[in-house]
């Protein structure tokens, strides 16, 4: 019988409802037995060994796409098939590794074959599973429970809360042994070499400037804030850095300046010189560093300009704000 739009969407929301309850109720059991898998992953990848994940059904797409964020966390990972493993591909397996097994009842036929196989090639062994009593669990090294009341399925019978309890206890599992190897967006941008995320993380502040003539930069001593103006018009940036006799960046001038000191009173503000009025001790990047930083600064201190600094903090390049989401960065 057809829905009507009303039954639809109600019946779209509790899926919802059902999907979050089994992420509440997951996060709610959490325990030690948690925090003995994130050790147990560490002392692996520590000793030069990899992760292995298996499952099947729709446990197999699950485990598929856990082995992907793994991968990109730097946590070297590799996804069995255990059909297959039970005709060869076990070779990849080596002492030392560990496996996760995904099995919502543990009691998947393929998981239970392998449990003494992996026994004999000295690996050690996670049930991920939803059912504590199961035989895969009881005969696992670790346990990693999750708690899926009912699933989404009217029907009750197609994997649907289940597989979102997995997922999301697979992706803390990976999120907390990212923060506590300490990987960094250098580290991260390393696995992402390609495409929108790639050039992101991987782009450095000397990569996106304004140089040369973009890059207006000019003497504090002796300058007026009619020059400064004049310089920032012909360079189309919204400030100027401002430089000792040395060339070292001791201030810069910007619109917002500019306009203080043209309600400051004075009559002939545009003669005035333009260390008076100029920000001392901006912030400022170096130009060496991820284009990322640059965008933190930006967000952290809600400012529009930023000079690029080399190591004798000399200016040697410009960001506007603005430039920012033409490159993909915001």
């Amino acid at each position: 019988m057809p829905l009507d739009d009303q039954t639809i969407l109600a019946k779209a929301r509790n899926c919802f409802v059902i999907e979050r309850e089994a992420l509440d109720a997951t996060a709610v059991i959490l325990n030690q037995d948690f925090v003995a898998v994130v050790r147990a992953v560490e002392t692996v990848i520590a000793g030069g060994h990899k992760l292995i994940i298996s499952g099947v059904g729709k446990n197999a797409h699950i485990a598929q796409k856990l082995t992907g964020t793994f991968n990109s966390t730097g946590v070297p990972t590799c996804f069995l098939d255990p059909t297959q493993a039970l005709h060869g591909d076990l070779g990849l397996c080596a002492e030392g590794d560990l496996v996760l097994l995904l099995s919502n009842s543990g009691a998947s036929r393929e998981m239970l074959q392998l449990l003494p196989l992996f026994e004999r090639f000295g690996l050690k062994t996670v049930a991920m599973t939803g059912s504590p009593e199961s035989e895969l669990a009881r005969g696992a090294n670790y346990r990693l429970i999750y708690r899926a009341p009912r699933e989404a399925c009217p029907l009750e019978l197609a994997p649907t809360a289940s597989t979102t309890a997995t997922l999301a206890l697979g992706d803390a599992l990976a999120m907390v042994l990212l923060e506590s190897r300490g990987l960094t967006r250098e580290d991260f941008a390393k696995y992402h070499p390609a495409g929108t995320l790639g050039m992101t993380l991987l782009l450095r502040v000397k990569d996106i400037m304004r140089t040369g003539a973009a890059c207006p930069v000019l003497n504090e001593t002796g300058t007026t804030v009619q020059e400064a103006i004049f310089t920032m018009t012909k360079a189309k940036a919204g400030a100027v850095a401002l430089v000792d006799a040395q060339g070292v960046m001791t201030g810069i001038f910007t619109d917002g300046d500019f306009r203080r000191c043209a309600l400051s009173g004075a009559a002939d503000f545009l003669q005035k010189q333009v260390a008076d009025y100029m920000t001392r001790n901006p912030r400022s990047v170096s130009a060496d560093v991820l284009a990322v930083e640059a965008l933190k600064i930006f967000q952290q201190f809600k400012i529009s300009d930023l000079m690029a600094l080399d190591a004798q903090k000399k200016p040697v390049g410009y960001i506007d704000v603005q430039d920012l989401p033409k490159l993909k960065i915001l």
